[in-house]
């Protein structure tokens, strides 16, 4: 692999969202700036909106990772669950186990007697969903109710929504106007400007042990182009263009591969489809190298 040839301690572009490379972005701490004021101040609702790739799942797992001991946090990375679902869920995650013989009601009243408990330890429960866009509608609804539960001083739950530009769509229909209405702080993640881009790929080389510029000006500035800004497409294509200019021997990521790799890669929107695919071109290179 090339991190070798690049003298590289591990992959610098890995689709894993891993906290080690997080880049403080304006947009990204702008977000976690928002989250944490609104879960300190004990709003109902926040919800985090972005396209395919732009750093949600990161900054949800920011988030949790760097909760204070005052949270009392649950975390569900899979909500397509039906309501019942998502009562069960929610009451293991605050340490309720499960039975068969526990019915809607009684499941319920023991919700609120847990949350009623931690809330007296001073606990702000907080109920973080990834990929919220995928919660069906009658689990929203239940997920509206449960947020009802509450004392004279405080609401017993928080939930935080991490999710893709469709949940707004819905959420604009007069059938979640309620909840709609309960949403007290909401941000938006854009893509990555042409100078946070070079950053961007940068602060991940330096991560990664690299000592050079492995990209060229003019790379970086294509692949701004092609990527959009978006960090997950900057990672795809960035890693392609590394294995290229390994299997070419080259020192450096040039305009052609960001080419080559634009072409290869279907979320891109690559205006130049006369470029031939990139699988073919890869092991061709790569098999010299090893060859050579």
């Amino acid at each position: 692999m090339y991190t070798g040839y690049f003298q590289l301690t591990q992959i610098p572009f890995s689709l894993t969202p891993d906290t080690a490379f997080y880049l403080q972005l304006p947009q990204h701490e702008a977000a976690l700036t928002t989250l944490r004021t609104a879960i300190d101040s004990g709003e109902g609702f926040i919800k985090v909106t972005g396209e395919v790739g732009t750093g949600k799942t990161l900054l949800c797992r920011l988030l949790l990772k760097h909760a204070p001991a005052s949270w009392q946090l649950a975390y569900l990375p899979d909500p397509a669950l039906t309501p019942l679902e998502l009562r069960w869920a929610l009451a293991q995650e605050l340490g309720l186990k499960y039975s068969a013989n526990i019915d809607t009601p009684q499941l319920l009243q023991l919700l609120q007697r847990q949350l009623v408990l931690l809330a007296g330890q001073q606990k702000r429960v907080v109920l973080v969903i990834d990929e919220a866009q995928a919660l069906p509608d009658d689990t929203l609804e239940t997920l509206r109710l449960l947020t009802n539960l509450e004392t004279e001083q405080q609401k017993l739950l928080q939930v935080v929504l991490f999710a893709q530009p469709e949940l707004d769509k819905r959420l604009a229909s007069s059938a979640f106007r309620q909840l709609q209405q309960r949403i007290t702080f909401s941000q938006q993640l854009t893509g990555m400007t042409a100078a946070q881009l070079q950053h961007y790929v940068q602060h991940r080389l330096q991560i990664a042990g690299s000592t050079q510029q492995r990209f060229s000006v003019t790379a970086l500035k294509l692949l701004h182009v092609y990527s959009r800004g978006i960090p997950r497409l900057v990672n795809i294509l960035a890693h392609k263009c590394l294995m290229l200019a390994y299997g070419e021997g080259a020192a450096q990521v040039n305009w052609r591969h960001i080419r080559f790799a634009a072409a290869d890669t279907a979320a891109v929107r690559c205006r130049s489809h006369h470029w031939p695919l990139l699988g073919p071109a890869l092991l061709w290179l790569t098999a010299l190298r090893v060859s050579g």
